[in-house]
């Protein structure tokens, strides 16, 4: 498509949950599936807003007239999630979280931070309303040399999780209603679907560099908005993954497209990814008129001296290029490995010098383990005594992937079964072979020594002999 002649325009909200305490209680961030402990049901009304109107997607929400019930759980959730009780203080961790990724995002940082109730009732927030704050706004980022404006950088409380819907119930869990959520607002600068997929990679970069993210499936969720000359802003939810969106968003487009050409009315609207890459209809579009201020909480003056601008991923693999001299491929093996674990492989670095060495122990190694013997070895629990074996020439590498398959059978590191040979029996053996195989070549005559040592040698020094042995 030529997306410019469409007059398309494009800009993506990204949520991402948080580790910890919820926003407003002590609870963890667990979230529960099984049986629960307790229910309770609820009907929801919508509130006006700080306009006084009531906004229209509320108002379409309530005509459903529904009845919510919602499971609870005894040591996860407390009265905060029942709306039983007030809100505690904000979650400093959270908001320092936030304020992070605000800076990262070249935001401008609010002066006072004013808690927001954001109307909903559709049920997935026992209360009628969502607890939302601006932290920053009028921020950037780099997508390929082009920049993409940042609109706003919200925090927010998650909401509950369906559990069942139908056309008169719909059943809820709390155990996820109130866990920090970070929503983060593009402007419409968005130019193709192939550019939405980059923006919300980026982005859902900056935020796994803060390390405070939750990880799996449907803690990081992305909203596509989109229009075409001629037509309304439209807003996609529930894309599975960042793969889906150049091809649900392309979609949509000839689905506007369809619609203009039958000189029909594109609505405003907030529609669903489906499977297929199809989107359905869920509901008007919101708008201003669903927020009020949240008289709960107290205003919030936002405070830096406790903490520094984050490294993100993308500066750490840049770093490790430069200071450790890896290439792309093991920096990015590095630095991922580190993200996904929590786990400090700068400190292996430093200790052992041998930086390719140690990014293989704990990636590529694990991974040969699992393909050749269908073993599953955790190498962190065991690195410092096996990358001593190898720096100090006890353990040559070539031994490394059989003295591991060792080690999950025995729950032992046999060093001693795998030790390098000497270099006096090196060199004597050497000598044999190379007497006893006067015409081969010396790439047949290393065959030959590597295969007699099983890797027990040192692949430059077993050379090194060669070439004093043999005679052309």
């Amino acid at each position: 498509m030529d997306y410019k002649k469409l007059g398309f325009k494009s800009g993506i909200e990204i949520h991402q949950q948080l580790e910890g305490k919820k926003l407003f209680c002590n609870c963890p961030t667990e979230i529960r599936k099984d049986k629960p402990d307790f229910t309770f049901d609820r009907k929801l009304r919508a509130s006006a807003g700080e306009s006084g109107k009531v906004d229209i997607a509320a108002a379409y929400e309530q005509l459903k007239g529904k009845l919510f019930t919602y499971w609870g759980y005894d040591d996860i959730t407390c009265l905060v999630e029942m709306d039983e009780e007030p809100p505690g203080p904000i979650n400093k961790d959270a908001l320092k979280t936030c304020l992070q990724i605000a800076q990262i995002l070249n935001c401008r940082i609010v002066d006072k931070i004013q808690v927001m109730r954001k109307t909903v009732v559709d049920g997935s927030n026992t209360s009628g309303f969502q607890r939302t704050a601006l932290v920053g706004m009028n921020g950037h980022i780099d997508i390929n040399g082009k920049k993409i404006r940042i609109s706003s950088v919200c925090l927010e409380e998650e909401a509950c999780q369906v559990m069942n819907r139908t056309k008169d119930h719909d059943t809820y869990n709390i155990s996820r209603l109130g866990i920090p959520l970070i929503e983060i607002a593009t402007e419409p600068d968005i130019a193709n679907p192939l550019e939405c997929k980059d923006t919300a990679a980026k982005i859902g970069m900056i935020l796994r560099s803060t390390g405070a993210c939750k990880r799996g499936i449907g803690s990081i969720r992305q909203d596509v908005n989109i229009s075409i000359k001629g037509g309304e802003r439209v807003e996609i939810k529930g894309f599975q993954d960042l793969k889906s969106i150049p091809k649900v968003v392309d979609n949509e487009i000839q689905r506007h497209l369809d619609l203009l050409k039958k000189k029909k009315k594109i609505e405003k609207e907030v529609r669903k990814a489906e499977p297929d890459f199809t989107t359905s209809f869920l509901r008007p579009m919101p708008g201003a008129s669903r927020m009020y201020p949240e008289t709960d909480v107290p205003t919030i003056i936002p405070a830096f001296g406790k903490f520094q601008k984050l490294e993100t991923i993308d500066d750490k693999i840049k770093r490790f290029k430069k200071i450790f001299g890896l290439n792309d491929d093991y920096a990015k093996l590095a630095v991922s490995f580190a993200d996904k674990e929590k786990f400090d492989i700068e400190s292996y670095f430093k200790k052992y010098k041998d930086f390719k060495l140690v990014v293989d122990f704990f990636t590529n190694i694990p991974k040969d383990l699992k393909k050749r013997y269908s073993i599953d070895v955790d190498t962190k629990k065991i690195a410092d005594e096996v990358l001593k074996k190898v720096v100090v020439g006890d353990l040559p590498k070539g031994s490394i992937i059989d003295l591991l398959a060792d080690f999950s059978k025995t729950k032992k590191l046999n060093f001693n079964k795998f030790k390098v040979a000497s270099t006096g029996d090196l060199e004597k053996e050497i000598k044999a072979i190379v007497d006893k195989n006067s015409g081969a070549s010396i790439g047949a005559l290393m065959g030959m020594v590597m295969g007699k040592f099983q890797g027990k040698v040192d692949g430059k020094t077993a050379m090194d002999l060669l070439k004093k042995h043999h005679k052309e």
